[in-house]
């Protein structure tokens, strides 16, 4: 009996503070750094919250260590709700990739929200002889291995949509990882390789000014942004590689508080000025229930995980 008062006291104390949420300040932890579409984003939506809940939610930026400086410390933490994680698609890729993680996203973080997809480009420069797609593909599958496309560091969204590319036309390109996309950008300007895949947010100005020739966005449709640019799914059905970033908790963290905070967040995506925030960075909001988010991390950790094997990617 005193077990069992025990446990209905314990639980409608969880009740209670469901209720009560939140009566104090919350941190999200970004695992990445300021000024970085997640940190950007996650900002964004922390000022809504902040709004929405008439209490602080404060962004904290740790970057590095594949996501282990941003996951152990959510992971760790009481599940009340007041310290979150703000992840991105590098989370799901990394669980191949990396065999120093200390977290498991489906074991250890509940899912809350989506948050936004970022397409991506395929862009070459003006005197590569292929103009369209499907001509890139042809010339890649006569030259193997001679297209050199400069990429974020291996592992990246950016790199492992070129191996996926790779997996699915039986190509064999010659990928060039950089530490970050504007180093690529500004080799692919001077001809040092032939192509870059990059964000919307990285490439536009390249695409708008005639820099460099866009081939393909790589999210299953076009983007508002660029109209004339097709999707790779255009012409390889089930093709998509959108990098994206989505909200999670503490694994135990009480249902009742992940459905008000999901609730909070996609009200934001119906906002005009979030939405404009969002499209101007090449995103599209990620919108769905909490299950639904946690059904679409799984399955890109399964599709990540069977390119990176594809790919014999391995983490610097």
């Amino acid at each position: 009996m005193h077990i069992a008062a025990a446990s209905i006291s314990a639980l409608l104390a969880r009740v209670a503070n469901a209720q009560d949420y939140p009566n104090r300040s919350v941190r999200i932890i970004v695992g990445a750094t300021p000024g970085s579409a997640p940190d950007v984003i996650g900002r964004l939506i922390a000022q809504w919250l902040s709004e929405r809940f008439g209490q602080p939610f404060v962004i904290e930026n740790r970057a590095g260590a594949g996501g282990n400086l941003a996951a152990e410390p959510v992971m760790r933490a009481a599940p009340d709700g007041y310290l979150l994680l703000v992840f991105t698609s590098s989370y799901a890729i990394d669980v191949t990739l990396l065999d120093t993680l200390n977290f498991n996203l489906q074991r250890d973080i509940a899912p809350v929200a989506g948050l936004t997809e970022l397409p991506m480009l395929l862009l070459v420069n003006t005197s590569f002889p292929a103009k369209t797609f499907p001509e890139f593909i042809d010339y890649a599958k006569a030259n193997p291995e001679k297209i050199n496309i400069g990429t974020p560091p291996v592992g990246s969204p950016q790199y492992v949509s070129g191996a996926l590319l790779e997996m699915m036309t039986g190509t064999k390109l010659a990928f060039i990882p950089y530490r970050g996309g504007p180093p690529a950008v500004t080799d692919a300007l001077s001809g040092q390789i032939q192509g870059v895949i990059g964000t919307v947010l990285l490439l536009i100005d390249q695409v708008r000014s005639g820099a460099l020739r866009p081939l393909a966005i790589t999210s299953a449709t076009r983007s508002a942004l660029l109209p004339d640019v097709p999707s790779v799914a255009e012409f390889l059905p089930g093709y998509d590689a959108s990098q994206w970033i989505g909200i999670g908790a503490p694994k135990a963290t009480p249902e009742s508080i992940v459905r008000r905070l999901n609730a909070e967040i996609n009200a934001a995506f119906i906002d005009p000025i979030i939405r404009a925030r969002i499209a101007a960075l090449g995103g599209m909001p990620l919108a769905g229930s909490p299950e639904a988010f946690g059904k679409f991390v799984a399955d890109e950790t399964v599709k990540w995980a069977r390119v990176v094997k594809f790919s014999g990617a391995k983490a610097n």
